[in-house]
């Protein structure tokens, strides 16, 4: 009979914050490392251990201890403590496709700067995960990952469920795991749980019925003698008397060798001995095969209101400070903020953790995080403002004949993939008076507001002299100031307007000049609006909208007569559960706004934008009974609980604002209400009327197709899902997309109509899991915003191209004004231009090297051309990774390349010497004639 060997690896899962608050695990943290400083020096046996696979802890025990890292350099230079691959244990499906990769990226950084990486994919606590996953670890030369959910039963405590193996997508913890576009690691699941092998007894008694137990569990999965049990749990603190354990155990199985390990010595065992036959598992692991209950997915709609400030601050961070900054380098304007940019970042990512983001933790951490939340976007607003101010500099107005030297000039900027044209709100300074200690500020501020000023002699035109129509709000007298970079700080008083209009055609990933001439004689024409009035809507040239009296809405598809019906429904239903899991009262109906009377009211009708106003008067249970509260505190589980809903009703109003603008091929809807309401769900909902059974949902670098009906095993009434940018249902011939910001939860209901409905608010009161930890908090009360986008579409989201108008919806316009200057760049610019079917522009940064990295993911499973034009100097260009390293060099002929993007593949490109402050004529005119 073959030996068996029994690795013990030692690790603690740290949890930064969770059922207490960061400073409490802080201290604890400062004890952990203490004691395995202390552990590792004292006792030779105790050999390695493993850092939770996150280089934070580094950072947070070195704020309190910084003379110890000399010390904890030695002891990962020599192996016995292993760090990375990432710089915190994200949710992944909560955190953006780019978050993903620059957890991957900073936590590679880091651990580098210590001379060793683990090369492990870890993943011991995600709550689901992503698909792409196996693409992006081996793009980083990771070739196994470790995680605890996803595959088999693992229940809402984190016990183990006594499943016979047929019903496992896997019957041994070890598989092989292989994302969409075909690239495989081998996967471990801690098929007993990543605290399996704790807390091992040394006394030989309690070891023999310890080991006879743990040891079967772990034969019961594994498909090899290599056996993994892992020593500690969440913040377990170190075991001591390891070593001493391990001795009992050799003497009491002398036919186990019994071995202090870490991963990389149990993986090079294991592949040694792994079986052909190992099942391969594909995709997005996500626990369909289960009862549905232990899934955690409506953590994604917990607090809703940190996956707003996560969405904006990721958005900002990779559609805003990056790209423009690197346009500001490309330029020769600024030099590139790398280090301002990572502040930005692990700021930001100090709120991904699976415990914070998701919004499952006690008050107090989530009120820590809305902090953190701000910090990083201050950083990333003044990234944005310095990279436009310098970019903005460079841009030659003077040679524009069609503006005068009283124009007031002004750039919009599109950091999204595509061009697009769009609404955008822009406000100028139309006169300005600095001030020191003499003049006196009131009465400048006096002078500013009695100057005289008449919107309606002036005019907007764009670079090319068209007029566009324009809305002209005089918005007064106003304080500012400058900060010079070589004098003292210079205030101001002065006057603004803001101009609203479409900006048409403004290039992916770049900019387009305009100008205001207060003067105009209005002699151009501004081209005429598709918009117009219906009798109970609106309408352009690509959609119409009707209203009913309950606000419901049709949305029509113009170009094929395709209509959809009773859009916007609201519904709301109880919710007994937690922050992990939506458990809406036995025998509770839901409510809708079907048949409720609305106020609606034409709010906004311009040549750019038609907007409705939507009231909904209504009122609903101000919260579950009495019995909640006492099931609550006696620990009773979710799915036991009797409680229902209150018979007495609190107001809700909803207000819900429709907008159509000019070129859009769907609608923009902001909702907002003042909740004080408890324990309930309100969600609005889009019935499709479509004959599908799969939808398409936006997910970590890919669209994933999920099936409307889930796995026979499912037994939860709820089938939600988490979504990233989108959800999209289509047939043959129409499709729907709903787009979002920040509302990562969605369902597709089986109700005959293929309904998206987009969970809005989610009001909990307690923690749940393993204690009882009050979350009044978690109620979400007051006011709340919430925006969303609905677009119809011919043919599928990838034909349509509807998914680049979803991913569009996210990304916010940049404009700066600028003065009558000369400069080196023309009034309309990108560095590059691209063409791909199917693909999606996911980053445009620099890499540390200074090369200009460029990445693409292809949302379709079939191979497509991307063809790549730079408009700016490049010597070379290469494929790279998501660690942003030079790979196989490409063919560059004039700033022209061309590559295949395989199916699902994740392409990433590194271009060399683009710093340069000159960009060819040939280049500009090219950008101009386009």
């Amino acid at each position: 009979m073959a030996r068996k060997t029994a690795h013990l690896i030692s690790h603690s899962h740290w949890d930064r914050e969770w059922y207490m608050p960061y400073e409490s695990h802080h201290y604890l943290l400062t004890e952990l490392m203490n004691s395995l400083l202390d552990t590792l020096a004292q006792d030779e046996r105790y050999r390695h251990f493993h850092l939770d696979g996150q280089t934070i802890i580094l950072e947070d025990y070195l704020q309190v201890h910084p003379e110890k890292r000399e010390l904890l350099e030695k002891y990962i230079t020599d192996g016995r403590i292993a760090i990375g691959p990432w710089y915190v244990l994200q949710d992944e499906f909560l955190t953006s496709s780019e978050a993903n990769v620059r957890n991957l990226l900073i936590g590679h950084q880091d651990a580098k700067r210590y001379g060793t990486i683990c090369k492990i994919g870890y993943f011991p606590d995600s709550f689901g995960n992503m698909g792409q996953a196996p693409q992006l670890l081996k793009q980083a030369d990771i070739h196994v990952a470790a995680f605890g959910r996803g595959v088999k039963p693992t229940g809402f405590d984190n016990q183990v469920a006594d499943y016979e193996s047929s019903e496992y997508e896997s019957p041994y913890s070890e598989m092989y795991w292989e994302a969409p576009d075909g690239s495989r690691v081998l996967g471990i699941l801690f098929a007993n749980w990543y605290s399996n092998g704790n807390e091992v007894p040394v006394d030989p008694e309690e070891a023999k019925n310890f080991w006879d137990k743990k040891l079967a569990d772990a034969e019961k999965y594994s498909s090899t003698g290599e056996l993994l049990f892992m020593n500690g749990c969440d913040h377990q603190p170190v075991q001591t008397d390891l070593g001493d354990a391990l001795e009992t155990a050799r003497k009491l199985y002398p036919d186990v060798d019994f071995v202090h390990s870490d991963f990389t010595q149990y993986m090079e065992a294991l592949q040694r001995k792994v079986p052909s036959h190992l099942v391969t598992i594909t995709g997005e692991l996500r626990s369909q095969h289960t009862d549905g209950w232990g899934t955690l997915v409506n953590t994604a709609s917990a607090r809703i209101y940190l996956k707003q400030l996560n969405q904006l601050g990721q958005t900002l961070l990779e559609r805003g400070a990056e790209p423009l900054a690197a346009l500001a380098a490309l330029t020769g304007a600024k030099a590139y903020p790398h280090e301002l940019l990572t502040y930005a970042w692990k700021t930001l990512m100090q709120n991904h953790p699976h415990d914070s983001i998701c919004g499952c933790s006690v008050d107090e951490v989530h009120r820590e995080m809305v902090g953190r939340f701000d910090k990083s976007r201050h950083m990333t607003q003044a990234i944005v403002q310095e990279s436009l101010q310098a970019i903005a500099g460079q841009i030659d107005t003077a040679h524009n004949f069609s503006w005068k030297a009283d124009s007031i000039p002004f750039a919009v900027f599109n950091t999204a993939g595509r061009e697009r044209s769009g609404t955008v709100s822009v406000e100028l300074i139309v006169a300005k008076r600095y001030f020191k200690e003499g003049p006196n500020p009131a009465a400048l501020a006096e002078q500013m507001g009695l100057m005289p000023l008449d919107p309606d002699k002036g005019q907007l035109l764009d670079d090319r002299g068209q007029a566009i129509a324009a809305k002209v709000e005089d918005l007064g007298a106003a304080f500012g100031y400058e900060l010079p970079k070589d004098k003292f700080r210079q205030p101001y008083m002065s006057r603004k307007i803001r101009l609203t209009f479409e900006a048409p055609a403004v290039p992916a990933l770049g900019y387009r000049s305009f100008a205001w001439h207060p003067c105009a004689d209005h002699s151009g024409q501004a081209v005429p609006s598709a918009l117009k009035l219906l009798e109970n809507g609106m309408a352009n040239e690509h959609v119409s909208v009707t209203f009913r009296e309950d606000g419901a809405y049709s949305l029509t598809n113009l170009k094929n007569g395709h209509t959809f019906h009773e859009l916007g429904i609201f519904e709301s239903c109880g919710d007994i559960g937690n922050e992990y899991v939506f458990r809406q009262p036995e025998g509770d109906i839901a409510l809708t706004t079907r048949g409720v009377p609305a106020k609606i009211t034409l709010v906004e009708n311009e040549a750019y934008r038609i907007t409705y106003e939507i009231v909904h008067d209504w009122a609903i249970p101000a919260g579950a009974d009495e019995r909640l509260e006492i099931e609550r505190n006696a620990m009773v589980p979710f799915r036991l609980r009797q409680a229902q809903r209150s018979k007495q009703r609190v107001p809700l109003r909803i207000k819900t604002r429709i907008s159509l603008e000019n070129s859009a091929q769907g609608l923009t809807v902001s909702t907002s209400f003042d909740n004080q309401a408890k324990d309930h769900r309100l969600r609005v909902l889009f019935p499709t009327g479509l004959e599908s059974a799969t939808h398409y949902a936006d997910s970590i670098f890919e669209a994933a197709q999920r099936n409307n009906v889930p796995a026979a095993e499912w037994i939860n009434p709820s089938n939600a899902q988490h979504q990233q940018a989108f959800i999209s249902v289509n047939d043959e011939a129409n499709g729907l997309t709903i787009a979002n910001k920040g509302l990562n939860e969605y369902e597709v209901l089986r109700d005959g109509k293929n309904t998206i409905a987009i969970t809005l608010l989610r009001a909990v009161g307690e923690l749940g899991d393993w204690g009882v930890f009050p979350t009044p908090e978690a109620q979400c009360l007051g006011e709340q915003t919430v925006e969303y986008a609905v677009f119809l579409h011919r043919g599928d989201l990838f034909e349509s191209g509807a998914y680049e108008q979803a991913y569009g919806f996210q990304i916010p316009w940049f404009h700066i004004q600028t003065g009558i200057q000369f400069g080196s760049l023309p009034t309309t610019y990108a560095p590059l231009s691209w063409q791909g079917e199917g693909l999606a522009l996911s980053a445009l940064k620099l890499s540390e090297q200074k090369d200009l990295i460029i990445r693409w993911y292809n949302l379709r499973h079939q191979s497509a051309k991307l063809d790549v034009e730079l408009h700016v100097p490049a010597s070379a260009a290469y494929r790279s990774d998501v660690l942003e390293r030079r790979h196989d060099g490409l063919a560059l002929h004039r700033g022209k390349l061309s590559l295949e993007a395989g199916k699902a593949e994740i392409v990433t490109l590194a271009v060399s010497d683009c710093l340069k402050n000159d960009i060819s004529n040939s280049s500009i005119d090219s950008i101009k004639e386009d």
